[in-house]
Order: C-alpha cells, then sequence, then structure tokens
C-alpha cells in the first residue's frame, strides 16, 4: 500500500473524529480525565493533561 497524500488526509480525518466522539461525562472522567477545577497559579505553565483536555474541548466546538 502506497503512502499517499489521500491516505495522510483520511487518517487525519479519522482522529480528529476520533477525538470528536470522546463524550466528558461518560468516557473521560472515568479515567480522571473530566473535568478539572483546579486552577494554576499565576504564570504557572499548564501540564499535559490540560493542555490535551483543551485540545481535545477545542475540536468537540469546531466539530459541532
Amino acid at each position: 500500500m502506497a503512502f499517499t497524500l489521500y491516505s495522510l488526509i483520511q487518517a487525519a480525518i479519522l482522529c480528529i473524529n476520533a477525538v470528536a466522539v470522546l463524550h466528558e461525562e461518560r468516557f473521560l472522567s472515568k479515567i480522571g480525565w473530566g473535568v478539572d477545577q483546579s486552577v494554576g497559579g499565576f504564570g504557572d505553565e499548564p501540564g499535559i493533561k490540560v493542555q490535551l483536555m483543551n485540545l481535545i474541548r477545542s475540536v468537540r466546538t469546531v466539530m459541532r
């Protein structure tokens, strides 16, 4: 199977769709990635978990 631009675009769309269908209350909260109310201090860098949750929320918002 050749690695083409079409297959790259198709893989990207499938991954974006997989992120878009993640339900925060049903799936993500079970693994500890639900809504986190903790607020970091001023100037603190957000952790990788917070950045991934923001990315998931952003993708879900755009895909609506």
